[in-house]
């Protein structure tokens, strides 16, 4: 019996913007403000998606987007991220506005933060579970340990080697007007070592 995750594996981008600082954010604010602003922000994301990139899963402090078909091209690829990036801070702009009187507004920007992980996997599964379609696959799991690295940064684009050889070398840039890219790679159990490039994204709003 043929296996139906083999059947519906396909070549996937993987795209996961993650609020840093989640945990002591919660914990250092009272619940009628985390429970605003935490929503709000992640459906700024949300929103900010203009590569129709479909949504798996909403993680608590993450929004997991993928793409089958045609990738976009390297330049829209980095628009979307710096646009999750910006996106994201005026909506913390926006937030300090409405709730200017509440006493922890101020611990939103000190605390939260944004960093985005783009990852590309060849065989990529997909399963319905409920309304939501859930992604299988080693790449999968890749793409999530990606957010736990070296990278001294807080705010950062990382981008997988995998995703980064699937462009043309002349339609790759590294210097994008705020930063240029860096390399760097992260060992990780089961998996071993991992490439990417990546871009400190604190510039853009400084």
């Amino acid at each position: 019996m043929s296996d139906p995750l083999n059947i519906n594996a396909k070549p996937t981008l993987l795209c996961i913007p993650d609020i840093s600082g989640f945990t002591k954010f919660m914990s250092d604010t009272d619940y009628e403000l985390s429970a605003v602003v935490i929503p709000s922000l992640l459906n700024r994301i949300i929103y900010a998606n203009t590569l129709h990139l479909q949504v798996s899963e909403i993680e608590g402090d993450a929004v997991f987007f993928y793409k089958t078909g045609s990738l976009p091209s390297f330049k829209d690829l980095i628009l979307q991220c710096r646009k999750f990036y910006t996106e994201f801070y005026e909506e913390i702009k926006r937030l300090k506005i409405q709730y200017k009187d509440h006493e922890h507004v101020q611990k939103i920007p000190d605390i939260l933060g944004l960093k985005i992980v783009v990852h590309y996997g060849k065989e990529i599964g997909s399963v319905q579970i409920g309304k939501n379609i859930k992604l299988l696959g080693e790449d999968v799991i890749t793409a999530h340990r990606l957010l736990k690295n070296d990278i001294s940064q807080d705010e950062y684009l990382l981008l997988s080697k995998d995703i980064m050889d699937q462009y043309d070398e002349n339609t790759l840039e590294r210097n994008f007007g705020w930063g240029e890219l860096k390399d760097g790679d992260g060992k990780y159990k089961h998996i071993g070592i991992v490439n990417y490039s990546y871009i400190d994204l604190q510039p853009l709003i400084d």
